[in-house]
């Protein structure tokens, strides 16, 4: 079973219209279609404590962090900050880092472990790199390369050393946090992926693979939370 982080958002259906906790179906049919039960987790206080019932963590996309997290002002364009939902995964990161649970983070994952382990982010990208080709804007998906590192987890689960991606980003990896290693990066020099060395299965990627046909990513995930715990 793997738990699935939630938006916390204000969403319509039917005759409501409401806060609610929701997950794009995407996410929940690549890890069903991986071979394992999603279970969603909402954004609450002491979510983490489910951690002890689960296999594996599966961080989603959504909205910025809060800069203040990692010391920094916060930029014009930063948007969609929702402090209950960032405190709530940073407490799931730290207890599923603790009981050495497998950990894909997607997106605003990446960026979540990032943070969680001491490390920074560019706020809006188009600053650094001069461009706007990591996001098309109002949930349009971009394309564009990504080239792997052959001796990371993540290359040799998709069985090659390029790829190319569904990208929607304005943030990314600035100063790398604690024990992560990169394992892949964009043309324009941009991490997009890293794994955390010493742990079981721990990788973030900055694209979208649940976007994707490719489902090597979802596969290593319930491969490492099916496998047993490698001795201490």
């Amino acid at each position: 079973m793997i738990g699935v982080t939630s938006y916390a958002e204000r969403a319509r259906w039917a005759a409501w219209d409401m806060p609610a906790s929701v997950v794009p179906q995407r996410y929940l049919d690549k890890v069903l279609g991986a071979g394992a039960t999603p279970v969603i987790l909402p954004a609450v206080p002491d979510i983490a404590g489910v951690l002890a019932r689960l296999d594996g963590l599966l961080l989603v996309g959504g909205g910025d962090l809060d800069p203040m997290r990692y010391g920094a002002i916060p930029h014009p364009k930063n948007n969609r900050v929702n402090l209950v939902r960032d405190d709530a995964e940073m407490a799931l990161i730290e207890e599923a880092l603790q009981q050495r649970l497998p950990i894909l983070g997607i997106c605003r994952g990446l960026q979540l472990l990032n943070v969680a382990l001491g490390g920074t982010l560019h706020q809006h990208v188009p600053d650094v790199v001069g461009h706007e080709r990591h996001s098309g804007g109002d949930g349009v998906f971009t394309r564009h390369d990504v080239h792997l590192n052959p001796r990371c987890v993540l290359s040799r689960a998709l069985t090659r050393t390029t790829l190319e991606v569904s990208s929607l980003h304005h943030q990314a990896i600035d100063r790398l946090g604690t024990g992560l290693t990169p394992c892949a990066w964009s043309d324009d020099g941009l991490i997009e992926a890293v794994e955390l060395e010493g742990h079981p299965f721990t990788v973030g990627v900055q694209w979208h693979p649940e976007a994707d046909e490719e489902v090597g990513v979802f596969t290593a995930l319930v491969a490492a939370a099916a496998a047993p715990l490698p001795a201490m």
